[in-house]
């Protein structure tokens, strides 16, 4: 092994060790149970078999080629860790949704029964072709889907309004990573050069981990890394030109989208489609509207209900109110009376429309 290799191995087995204790401290110290704690320390654990397999292959010659079965079975399992991970960061959830805890069970008994009954040292060529290429095929789709739930986080990071938070910026490099990492070791489908194309996905994790690493532990609290913890205000004020441009954006998204029909509808929803921060749209609305979240949703809401009392005279006031986005019939008839100065039963009937009962 020349001066190079000791280097490279000594780095790559390190990342992987160092990933291997990272992942182990996150599912054992996360006291507040968050969802995205946990699948991040596990998502952490699956790399690091994956690139410690990618080490030891590279620079062990008498290790047996059944080791490669250990770093395609964590390949099954990164892909949707990632993708769960990320949901449960950008859209905060206070347990893990059942079904996701259904597809990790699946996976792990589809993986199983194939590891057993057709094992890697038995039929190597047809795992590498076939049972190989599958397995990648599917760790990329998780990766696709995982592209589309960064996108409002990844839009936030190069908004020109405002630079991304520390938790878009977080995200965003796991994300990076994990999709980079992917691609060299698919890269190794089509290389001929198998384990030097897998070691590159090695060395980038191991630089990636380090990264990583500072970050968390610069930080004072774990959590602060996510997205569910409230964004603490900045001075910052709109300028009229961003302003009005950001504006436009709004209202584009509020017409075409019509998410204020959602009930449950909340400020940093709204913030993720139009690509800013929650506490930016919350000024945006108070500085350049005079409104508050509420009041400009529940415009909207009000709108949508008056147009339904004139277009579809055979519906209840209750149900055109729930049809507008409202959560409830009084919250319906106070918001209502509050923007109209009149009651929904008023107002269609000053539109010629029968009150039904």
């Amino acid at each position: 092994m020349t001066t190079g290799d000791r280097i490279l191995f000594f780095f790559s087995a390190l990342g992987a060790f160092n990933g291997l204790l990272l992942g182990l401290f996150l599912l054992f110290t996360n006291r507040k149970k968050y969802p995205a704690i946990y699948f991040l320390g596990a998502l952490l654990i699956g790399i690091s078999l994956l690139t410690s397999n990618s080490v030891f292959l590279y620079f062990s010659e008498g290790v047996p080629r059944g080791y490669v079965q250990i770093g395609l079975v964590a390949c099954c399992f990164i892909g949707p860790l990632l993708y769960f991970f990320l949901q449960s960061a950008v859209s905060p959830l206070e347990k893990v949704p059942r079904i996701w805890l259904i597809v990790l069970a699946g996976i792990a008994v589809v993986i199983a029964g194939i590891c057993l009954g057709y094992p890697f040292s038995a039929h190597p060529r047809n795992w590498i072709r076939y049972v190989s290429t599958g397995i990648h095929i599917f760790w990329g789709g998780f990766v696709i889907a995982s592209a589309r739930v960064m996108a409002p986080v990844l839009r936030n990071v190069f908004s020109p309004i405002a630079p991304g938070r520390p938790a878009d910026l977080w995200l965003s490099l796991i994300f990076g990573g994990n999709a980079l990492l992917f691609l060299f070791y698919f890269s190794s489908r089509i290389d001929i050069h198998f384990f030097a194309t897998c070691m590159n996905g090695a060395i980038s994790f191991s630089l990636i981990l380090y990264v990583m690493a500072t970050l968390f532990f610069y930080r004072k609290r774990t959590e602060e890394i996510f997205l569910f913890l409230p964004e603490k205000p900045t001075a910052r004020r709109w300028e009229d030109q961003d302003a009005e441009r950001w504006l436009r954006k709004l209202e584009q998204v509020m017409a075409e989208k019509a998410v204020y029909r959602n009930p449950d509808l909340k400020l940093h929803d709204l913030a993720r489609e139009v690509s800013v921060s929650a506490h930016q749209l919350s000024a945006l609305l108070n500085e350049q509207l005079g409104k508050n979240f509420t009041t400009y949703v529940n415009e909207y809401r009000v709108a949508e209900a008056c147009r339904r009392m004139t277009e579809q005279p055979g519906y209840t006031l209750e149900a055109i109110g729930y049809e507008a986005g409202f959560n409830s019939k009084s919250t319906f008839f106070s918001a209502f009376k509050k923007i109209n100065g009149m009651t929904p039963a008023t107002y269609q009937q000053s539109v010629s429309q029968p009150v039904r009962e």
